[in-house]
């Protein structure tokens, strides 16, 4: 690449950054492994920076490279391994505050227990905000599997939900 075509990636980098690892945390419930993911994502852009004709549709280039990424790491079986998950400790903090983290950490937790496509379904559509037709180019499917995969999803994500929410009142 030429320098100006370097400045550019770098100026989508550093606007971008925040909100991939974000997503790559909701996708994959934890940080670390989001900051692998987003860098992942963003090498595989850099690669194919000359090759990318319409710059409005970055983000959904690097969306579905991330999304593909999380779900090809669910498959390897060293990541089949059961995850010890750390909870903050809030005590001494207001009870507005606790709550919030409580919600907060039944509702990822509640994702990490939702199969890794349902799960970038539900991330794509409700917490990223796209739409259905959005999330199935992002995903490479029909909106059809798109909808189902949400339902699913959703039931999922109720049950995982139910499961947290039960083991938290049971700690309290």
């Amino acid at each position: 690449m030429d320098q100006r075509e370097e400045q550019e990636f770098a100026a989508y980098f550093v606007a971008r950054r925040d909100a991939v690892r974000r997503m790559a945390f909701l996708l994959c419930g934890d940080w670390h492994r989001a900051d692998d993911l987003a860098q992942t994502a963003f090498v595989a852009l850099h690669r194919r920076w000359r090759k990318v004709r319409d710059k409005a549709a970055l983000d959904a280039y690097v969306r579905r490279t991330l999304v593909r990424a999380v779900i090809d790491e669910s498959r390897r079986p060293w990541r089949r391994e059961r995850q010890v998950e750390n909870l903050p400790d809030v005590s001494g903090s207001g009870p507005e505050l606790g709550d919030a983290v409580a919600t907060r950490e039944a509702l990822l937790g509640g994702l990490r227990r939702v199969p890794p496509r349902q799960r970038a379904v539900l991330v794509l559509r409700f917490l990223e905000g796209l739409d259905v037709a959005a999330v199935a180019e992002a995903l490479g499917c029909s909106e059809g599997t798109v909808k189902s995969q949400t339902a699913r999803g959703l039931d999922a994500l109720r049950a995982a939900l139910g499961d947290a929410l039960d083991d938290l009142r049971s700690a309290s």
